[in-house]
């Protein structure tokens, strides 16, 4: 049972924290279709330079820039350029993935894994079955919380609320609704370079191409499935990785008696039936999120 919690916890922590950066977006009023791309642009900036570095902490900071930069160019894209936002952000997700690619054969000349001596530090042996789980992890249940206590319990949060759902309104007394989406995405990308790191260097200590395997889609559909709220989208996202954990189990249990592409398309399908049960239960009411849309 312990072994089962931690691989759920190790498969549910990358994913946990890029849904928390679509819960900031969609607070925003914008469905963040990008959340893929950053997450493995953030991957593979973190693999990429904590190599080259020896150094955690530079390959950490410079998966947040580029996950920040990645943001504000969504950003300029959605509020200056006027492009459809989900559009857009397909487009980012279509840019982080060969971005990738393209990095990794320019610098290897091959699209070969990428393995790195540097790692995220362990819980330790203190921690007995959970030993091998990455501080990041510990971290998680707490950037949950906080993000929880930030939007939820403070002016800045109802200002983002306010203007993800009512932009007239609140421009009307004095908030900028262009300037507190630009600071939701920025900050969401900071939680999407943790995630990436988090998938590549916390228990893998490596990087390959196309590694996040629509996790970031999985993270979109958690937001849906938690109504936007910050711990109903995490226990959305967790229960995404108890079925990934539940696949993993009976591919080491029952071998080729289950075909092995059917186990591997358990959390999609997971998925899928999330985001069905969720309109269900809204009784089939149009998602919402688009005021970014109204704005103009």
């Amino acid at each position: 049972m312990n072994d089962l919690l931690a691989l759920i916890l190790q498969a549910g922590t990358p994913l946990v924290y890029v849904t928390m950066a679509g819960v900031l977006a969609q607070r925003a009023g914008i469905w963040h279709l990008g959340l893929e791309g950053l997450m493995i642009a953030g991957a593979c900036a973190a693999v990429l330079v904590a190599s080259a570095a020896d150094s955690l902490l530079a390959g950490m900071v410079a998966a947040m820039a580029v996950c920040v930069l990645g943001s504000a160019l969504l950003w300029l894209v959605i509020e200056k350029l006027r492009a459809n936002p989900i559009i857009a952000g397909l487009g980012l997700t279509g840019l982080g993935l060969g971005g990738t690619d393209l990095a990794v054969q320019a610098v290897f000349d091959s699209e070969a894994t990428v393995r790195s001596e540097v790692g995220v530090p362990r819980l330790g042996a203190a921690f007995g079955p959970y030993a091998q789980l990455s501080l990041l992890v510990l971290a998680m249940p707490v950037v949950v919380f906080a993000l929880w206590l930030l939007l939820r319990r403070t002016r800045f949060g109802l200002r983002l609320a306010a203007c993800g759902e009512h932009p007239f309104a609140a421009r009307s007394v004095g908030v900028d609704p262009q300037r507190m989406r630009l600071l939701a995405l920025a900050l969401g990308g900071v939680l999407c370079a943790l995630g990436g790191t988090e998938l590549a260097l916390g228990s893998l200590q490596l990087f390959s191409v196309g590694m996040t395997a629509g996790r970031g889609f999985m993270a979109f559909a958690a937001v849906i499935f938690g109504a936007g709220h910050p711990v109903g989208a995490a226990f959305a996202a967790l229960f995404f990785s108890v079925v990934e954990a539940l696949g993993i189990k009976a591919q080491l249990m029952l071998g080729q008696a289950l075909p092995h592409d059917l186990l591997l398309a358990l959390p999609y399908a997971a998925t899928v039936l999330g985001v069905w049960i969720s309109g269900r239960l809204r009784g089939g009411a149009a998602a919402t999120g688009f005021a970014e849309l109204r704005d103009y």
